[in-house]
């Protein structure tokens, strides 16, 4: 019976319904889409392509290992992945040769040429296996064979590292997300730089023969075999990486997400449910049970989350498949990372909308189904106060958004002040949702003296009084959207404001230039000096920290460049030497004279002498060390130069370096920017389509009343004006509210993150969003409207509502 009476419910009132639906809808795709991401950062994988042809690859553990005991005494080891690429004994390739079963062993030697295509020795062609298709394999050091994709012919010169090679071959093959260039095995050798070191040895088993390799990997450390898809992970070591970082990605931006959905399905269902409240009222007036009627609406709720968990879930998959195409324009995971497809994402978020409406549903029905049927009815005409329940609530929100904002000022991550930025402004924007009636209360009465000036503003302020709780559901979205919106933009140029003034205070240079050699920069006239910067990351433990070797060309490294030293000396950096930020420093509990054991890039543990501690760890990370220990250990090592030359042109120095670039100022945008913007720019599109929700149900059930003030002699112009008026009201209070909301927030990530509790907030980008939120507004306010007063008054007054 309850189910009937749900169905015909539905059918005779689907614009009702429609507000729910389109948040739902909206919900189910975010939750998909984000759990589709966490599931490709869990179980994705990456078919070889180099190593395609290779059953079996020898290649180096690319993840630090720790033993650590916990408190109940039970022994754990954990792994991270390193950054670069872990190098292995070529000797290995020697022992490999003498196992049972093996028919061929090839090596392999993997550089970056041109700062764009792989380099190898063709004595590794046989991995893939790559083919000859004109001309043949390279056998002097000046030669070189290129893939199918590179446009070269036979004949053709390519520039390498400042020394011309003859095109000598061209492959048949071209593997599709890399450029590969063949050079003979010794001079591929000597441009690697690793003398007695290979990347990679492919191991070929005679048929029907398995092979055993446990014996020699156990006799050499950092050893490990690889098969199946897992060539793919070690050959492509940013996938690897990428997956971290959906994983982290795809849990705070479902999390994130899935908190925005409750709050606005929950905002929704609110503002349905007050519209029904002489609905429920009769109900109750009639007989029906507390019971009955919360069975009703959250029969009605399972209905609508179901058909809208449906829709959601499968248009979640398509949002998926977009994000990761931004993703791989944008080089946050590579385009060979296949995207995970499975029931499981789209089966959560089914359930997660149908919870959602259910619990909304209930929740907002609760106290208008427990009292008495005169009093619902009394309720229904007059409006309720804030119930006592409601009030504890906000109370105990406004209590949690305070520890949150003391926690999140005491992080010196973004890996922890992320999750925890998004958190904090949620549970201050729930705080301000749950005491929205009481704020809207002392809202209308502050600015109800401007609005009794005119005749429309007189009737917008009787209004807004007579009702708060309608303008308290139109302000929740409102302020969600100013606050998560503020939040996101500005914590990324707080960010970048403060790295690239670190760095404009730590440099002396004119120009960063790469693609070339410090010597041929200095020998350009007019250079004053050169500084050579490679960047790279390193583990302290399982801790990843930003690092930087500096070469200060002759200079010692304090006049290369001002790392703003606030304890101890860069006087004497030598080989064993290295310098720590303030927040390393404080995490890892270390001052100048410790030993700091890391591991480097590639898995080589050293141990360093901490001569200085540095304050401008933003600009030029955690750790500052000898540019030969970075150089040797990364995958890369030409990094950037640092160059002084006041009186020198670009055009001058472009004659001697590819890439000419002059040294940034202030109020640049972190590495990560463009990526979580797109990120959680899902999040703010959300809230966006909540406003318009919201706004156009409030808007549409008060089709009778709009008729009734035509009917008594008020003009279109003036209902009009008396609607923009309310809308302005209640977003002059949101915009205050969420901007309140996300200064709070970013004071306490600016006070965490640099030390300052001054966030970078550009004046044209804050500007720039409250004249949208404050369009979309208007918007949502007016055409809803319009339609509303095309009917004519005495029909509108005399239809069902």
């Amino acid at each position: 019976m309850i189910t009937g009476l749900a169905l015909k419910t539905l059918r005779h009132r689907r614009a009702a319904f429609a507000g729910a639906f389109v948040a739902l809808v909206c919900a189910a795709a975010l939750v998909c889409a984000c759990l589709m991401l966490l599931e490709t950062g869990l179980r994705g994988g990456v078919a070889p392509e180099r190593y395609a042809g290779a059953p079996l690859i020898v290649a180096g553990d690319q993840n630090v290992h720790e033993t650590v005991t916990k408190s109940s005494g039970k022994v754990k080891t954990k792994a991270k992945p390193l950054s670069e690429r872990v190098w292995i004994p070529e000797a290995t390739a020697a022992k490999l040769r003498g196992l049972p079963g093996v028919a061929k062993v090839l090596t392999e030697v993997t550089f970056p040429v041109n700062g764009h295509a792989l380099g190898h020795g063709w004595e590794s062609a046989g991995l893939t296996p790559f083919t000859i298709a004109r001309g043949r394999p390279p056998r002097a050091d000046g030669e070189v064979v290129v893939d199918g994709r590179s446009g070269l012919s036979v004949g053709a010169a390519l520039g390498v590292r400042g020394r011309s090679y003859r095109v000598v071959g061209v492959t048949a093959q071209a593997p599709p997300s890399q450029d590969t260039v063949f050079f003979s095995t010794a001079e591929a050798r000597r441009l690697a730089g690793r003398p007695g070191l290979v990347t990679a040895i492919g191991v070929f088993p005679r048929v029907g023969m398995p092979v055993d390799a446990s014996s020699v990997l156990s006799a050499g450390e950092r050893l490990a075999a690889y098969s199946g898809d897992e060539r793919g992970t070690v050959e492509f070591l940013d996938a690897e990486q990428a997956r971290v970082r959906l994983i982290s990605m795809g849990g705070a931006l479902g999390g994130t997400s899935l908190l925005v959905a409750i709050l606005v399905v929950t905002g929704t269902s609110a503002l349905a449910v007050q519209q029904r409240r002489r609905e429920i009222a009769l109900l109750r007036a009639v007989a029906a049970t507390p019971g009955q009627v919360r069975r009703l609406l959250g029969g009605e709720s399972l209905l609508v989350g179901l058909a809208a968990g449906v829709i959601g879930s499968a248009a979640g998959v398509g949002l998926g498949f977009w994000l990761r195409g931004r993703f791989v324009e944008l080089g946050a995971m590579p385009a060979n990372l296949r995207l995970v497809v499975s029931p499981f994402p789209a089966a959560a978020a089914l359930m997660a909308a149908v919870a959602a409406a259910w619990a909304a549903t209930r929740l907002s029905v609760r106290r208008t189904a427990r009292i008495r049927p005169v009093e619902a009815l009394g309720e229904a005409a007059m409006g309720g106060g804030l119930p006592l329940g409601r009030s504890i609530a906000g109370v105990l929100c406004v209590a949690a958004g305070i520890t949150l904002t003391l926690v999140l000022s005491g992080l010196e991550t973004e890996a922890a002040s992320s999750p925890v930025t998004m958190l904090t402004a949620l549970v201050w924007t729930v705080a301000v949702t749950l005491l929205g009636p009481v704020l809207a209360r002392v809202a209308t009465a502050l600015l109800g003296v401007a609005l009794r000036a005119s005749r429309a503003g007189y009737l917008a302020a009787r209004n807004l009084r007579s009702g708060p709780g309608r303008m308290a559901s139109v302000m929740a979205p409102l302020t969600l959207l100013v606050a998560m919106t503020c939040t996101i933009l500005f914590t990324q140029t707080t960010m970048g404001h403060a790295s690239a003034a670190q760095v404009a205070a730590g440099t002396h240079a004119d120009y960063v230039v790469s693609g070339a050699t410090a010597d041929a920069v200095r020998r350009v006239p007019g250079v004053k000096a050169v500084t050579s910067v490679v960047r790279t990351s390193v583990r302290i433990g399982l801790d990843k920290y930003g690092a930087q070797g500096v070469d200060g060309g002759g200079r010692p490294i304090g006049q290369a460049v001002d790392l703003g030293v606030v304890s101890g000396s860069l006087d004497g950096f030598g080989a064993r030497s290295a310098a720590l930020s303030e927040s390393a420093a404080s995490r890892l509990g270390l001052s100048t004279g410790d030993a700091v054991r890391l591991t480097l890039g590639d898995g080589t543990p050293v141990e360093l002498e901490v001569l200085a501690i540095y304050s401008r760890g933003l600009g030029f990370g955690d750790l500052t060390l000898p540019y030969a220990l970075v150089a040797d250990h990364v995958d890369d090592p030409s990094g950037a130069l640092l160059v002084e030359a006041p009186s020198v042109s670009p055009a001058a120095l472009a004659a001697a370096a590819p890439v000419v670039s002059p040294m940034g100022g202030a109020g640049g945008e972190t590495p990560n920017a463009e990526v979580n913007y797109v990120a959680m720019g899902l999040i703010i599109a959300f809230s966006a389509i909540a406003v318009v929700n919201t706004l156009a149900m409030s808007t549409t059930d008060r089709s009778r009343e709009l008729a009734l003030l035509r009917l008594v002699g008020a003009t279109r112009r003036q209902v009009l004006r008396m609607l923009r008026l309310e809308t302005l009201t209640a977003l002059i209070v949101s915009v205050v509210a969420g901007t309140g909301i996300a200064l709070v927030t970013l004071s306490a990530f600016s006070r965490g993150m640099t030390g300052s509790a001054l966030p970078y907030i550009p004046p044209a980008g804050y500007a720039l969003v409250i004249a949208a939120v404050a369009a979309l507004a208007l918007a949502a306010t007016s055409l809803p409207a319009r339609l509303a007063l095309r009917a004519r008054p005495a029909e509108a007054v005399g239809a069902r509502q």
